[in-house]
């Protein structure tokens, strides 16, 4: 599928808030924890707990949300198909970096391995 500057307009601009309730019933749904969620969203930003609810709580934007996370420095080995978009073709920074965290959820709520959604550049 291809990107449209619309699409990673809308990406930026929708809030973490809005879409972080879907991750959590998605992994809930499937026998996964919310410490689970919180682990692998910690490896891939940098956020503590108290952070992400932090950002859940001030409404902040995908955009808002990744300029203040530290990248894990692995992220880029996240590859693979999420909505239809190979992550590793994506362009635009925000709209991967929000590809990246719907592949790490969508991971853990198909019963992946903590270890290897959070990939040590071994994997």
């Amino acid at each position: 599928m291809t990107i449209t500057p619309e699409h990673d307009i809308r990406m930026a601009n929708m809030t973490f808030a809005s879409v972080y309730p879907h991750y959590v019933s998605k992994i809930e749904r499937k026998g996964r924890t919310k410490d689970e969620l919180h682990q692998i969203i910690t490896w891939l930003t940098g956020y503590d707990e108290k952070k992400v609810q932090d950002q859940v709580a001030k409404c902040v934007t995908f955009q808002q949300f990744f300029e203040e996370a530290q990248l894990n420095e692995h992220a880029h080995l996240i590859t693979g198909s999420i909505c239809g978009y190979k992550i590793q073709e994506i362009q635009n920074p925000i709209t991967k970096k929000v590809r990246y965290l719907d592949k790490i959820v969508d991971e853990l709520a198909k019963g992946r391995q903590l270890d290897k959604i959070m990939r040590n550049g071994n994997t």
